[in-house]
């Protein structure tokens, strides 16, 4: 092939390589594709963290605590303490800790975690069982009132037959038709503004809890979780949020503070905190102060800060004092006693003897020992039997001994390098003795 052909088939490739990215530019249709990636680290960490941003975009000033030490540097006046975390180890003391800060003008804002228990007349909760606050499932508030309607229609009624009243002869004309009529009217639009009525006064959303104001002409819509209620047995509370059949937010007065009780807090998470209300409801509880979110009110004992940090270390201690409790421990049976150093004979001396050299040395070297002891005696009865051959020495332990060539050979090669069999071991054995005993 030609250089010219060459070149007019490379420019013919390269055309139409051109043409071909031309045509797939042509019939590519681009598009846009999101990739979620999740929340971040700092969102899954803190769940509460968009209400941490919202309160500070709103110009409030927010801190955050994971202990109730906070309450040690935290003035009264003009804050407002959340409680996220759980209030389960709270003891005596720093209940009535909380209950003092509040009282000194704080506004305190916690959640009812336990239910009510008519049996033992109390739910547990130190804080809210002495304010009379009762936190109820709401189908058994149901099941309660459906059980008194019933008991109500049981009940035999007590009043008095009245007597019927006589029937007036011609009391009314029956040529009176249009009284009759407009009477009928009025009535039916009697009827229907009633049942306007009744329409405006069911809630909007039933499912939601409704938070009425001054001067508002809606209420505001919180999605609190309407299977339970709180009931204020004393009534102490001077505000408070109810759904269709349940009550949800309770506020009243501690000394010079406030105190609100919800029925939870999972409507501040970052999932919830942006639905209906939900937000507008914890600006409005913080108003006009600064914010503190307490997220625990317990604090790690050195166990668990151990297992967080240093469980590598831990399991490390665990082994040793299991380790140490073995060594220690009590033995199963008796002790045994020494062998006294009288009944030792001779017999037993040689056989720990072969049996160390064995462990140590190896079966090769109790061969090998046992072939020298062969050599030194045919030394001693044939002179100069260590310059002869190999073979002539076999020839010469023949003529000594009078055994066959096969068991000299056998006896006196040289040994392997690997281990015998016992069957084996013992067979050589036998062999050499034989050997040495017939020089």
């Amino acid at each position: 092939m030609t250089r010219r052909t060459g070149f007019f088939l490379g420019a013919g490739i390269f055309l139409l390589l051109g043409l071909l990215g031309i045509y797939l530019l042509s019939i590519a249709t681009p598009y846009q594709k999101v990739i979620k990636h999740g929340p971040a680290p700092e969102v899954q960490g803190n769940p509460y963290l968009a209400a941490e941003q919202f309160l500070a975009k709103q110009g409030r000033k927010v801190q955050r605590a994971d202990s109730l030490e906070v309450l040690a540097s935290l003035p009264s006046k003009g804050q407002t303490l959340v409680m996220l975390g759980s209030r389960e180890y709270l003891t005596p003391k720093q209940t009535e800790r909380l209950s003092q800060w509040t009282a000194q003008g704080g506004h305190l804002i916690v959640i009812a975690e336990r239910l009510w228990d008519k049996d033992d007349q109390a739910s547990g909760d130190l804080l809210l069982d002495p304010l009379g606050i009762e936190q109820h499932m709401s189908e058994d508030l149901a099941k309660e009132d459906q059980e008194a309607k019933q008991s109500a229609k049981q009940t035999p009624a007590n009043t008095s037959e009245e007597p019927a009243k006589p029937a007036t002869d011609e009391a009314t004309d029956t040529s009176d038709s249009d009284s009759d009529s407009e009477h009928a009217l009025e009535t039916d639009n009697d009827l229907d503004q009633d049942q306007e009525q009744k329409a405006e006064d069911q809630p909007r959303y039933p499912e939601l809890t409704q938070l009425y104001l001054e001067n508002e002409d809606a209420p505001a819509y919180i999605d609190f979780d309407t299977d339970f209620h709180l009931n204020d047995a004393k009534d102490l509370a001077h505000a408070w949020a109810n759904s269709a059949d349940s009550t949800h937010m309770l506020q009243l007065d501690q000394g010079e503070g406030l105190l609100t009780v919800l029925t939870d807090n999972w409507i501040w998470q970052n999932a919830n905190i942006g639905d209906y209300d939900n937000a507008w409801l914890l600006w409005y509880l913080t108003q006009d102060s600064e914010v503190t979110l307490l997220y625990r009110t317990d604090r790690d004992d050195l166990f668990s800060l151990l297992l967080k940090h240093f469980p590598q270390a831990l399991v490390a201690l665990a082994l040793l004092i299991a380790a140490s409790l073995w060594a220690a421990g009590l033995r199963q049976g008796p002790l045994q006693l020494p062998v006294s150093r009288a009944r030792r004979q001779l017999q037993e001396h040689l056989r720990s003897s072969a049996d160390f050299q064995l462990r140590h040395a190896g079966q090769r070297s109790l061969l090998q020992a046992l072939q020298r002891d062969i050599q030194r005696r045919a030394r001693r009865r044939h002179p100069g039997f260590e310059r002869l051959g190999v073979a002539e020495q076999w020839q010469a332990l023949g003529r000594l001994t009078r055994l066959p060539p096969g068991a000299i050979s056998q006896a006196m090669r040289p040994q392997p390098e690997q281990r015998l069999s016992a069957s084996e071991f013992t067979r050589q054995v036998a062999h050499l003795q034989t050997l040495r005993n017939l020089l």
